[in-house]
């Protein structure tokens, strides 16, 4: 091959590397300096009193009136919703079998509500036919669901996002629960992993509790959040990933005590995919069942 051919290839390949480059710094996908908002909440129950008292009043939006702007703003919103969604759901005032009427769904697409996390242990109360029922029901009003063992993704601003959910009250985490972590991050760029676990009526979280998160954010987890306590808990850094172990009530009819009628929503806001701050949102049911932000 004589030196113009090889000076040619040369200059080619060099091209080549060069707008390579350009292409993964500057990649179209990813607008750089795009900030993204989430907002986490803790346990989110729409039946029983709260079911009765938001249809009585025609207002299915009933526990969501004070916090909805907020939560409107964000760019994504997750909630734990702890109860089946079935058209033939019985009143109650007690009990520990939840459900509510489709009715109430109106309040979290008014809210502005993305994902709706179902691995818990009260998702199956109605068994599989209102387990799919809730699914068919978030699914016409575009509310989108994790925890049932799929990832689920969202993409905001170039940037893809993923969302787990595992219940650890109803079952202890498995070897396959930290493999669809480890899978799952590799296709996404954040991962956020919801947890129903833990004691409730604590303020602080178990030993074993410390453990699975600890090998959670090794699998991969850039964010866990938990709930299932009822009240709210801390938060721990692991390898600089936040573990917010409960967030608390945000909507639910346990008005009987001062821990559980508080919450927290936790806003994080994410630039170019990295995690750059955190605010903490503690609410409070001062009216039956439904929060409001308090300073």
């Amino acid at each position: 091959m004589g030196n113009k051919s090889q000076t040619f290839l040369i200059i080619l390949a060099a091209s080549f590397f060069m707008l390579l480059i350009y292409t993964l710094q500057f990649s179209p996908r990813i607008k750089q300096g795009s900030e993204t908002t989430i907002m986490l909440t803790g346990d989110v129950m729409l039946g029983r009193t709260v079911m009765t008292k938001s249809l009585d009043s025609g207002n299915p939006g009933y526990p969501f009136e004070k916090v909805s702007v907020e939560l409107n703003k964000a760019d994504i919103v997750l909630v734990n919703l702890e109860n089946p969604v079935i058209s033939d759901c019985p009143r109650s005032t007690q009990g520990l079998i939840f459900c509510a009427d489709p009715a109430m769904v109106e309040g979290l697409v008014a809210t502005g509500i993305d994902i709706a996390n179902l691995a818990n242990n009260h998702s199956r109360n109605y068994g599989e036919r209102g387990l799919t029922e809730t699914i068919e029901t978030l699914d016409e009003n575009e509310i989108a669901i994790t925890g049932l063992g799929e990832l689920f993704t969202k993409e905001v601003k170039g940037i893809k996002y993923g969302f787990l959910g595992f219940d650890f009250i109803s079952k202890t985490p498995r070897e396959n629960d930290y493999e669809l972590i480890i899978e799952s991050s590799s296709v996404v760029d954040v991962l956020i992993v919801s947890v129903h676990w833990g004691a409730e009526y604590r303020n602080e979280p178990v030993e074993i509790q410390r453990q699975w998160a600890k090998k959670l954010v090794e699998s991969g987890a850039d964010v866990v959040v938990g709930h299932g306590p009822h009240w709210v808990q801390g938060v721990e850094y692991i390898n600089e990933k936040p573990v917010y172990y409960s967030l608390g009530n945000f909507v639910f009819d346990q008005m009987w005590s001062e821990e559980t009628k508080k919450g927290l929503v936790v806003k994080l806001t994410f630039r170019d995919g990295k995690l750059t701050k955190e605010e903490e949102l503690p609410t409070y049911m001062t009216s039956w069942a439904q929060p409001e932000f308090i300073q």
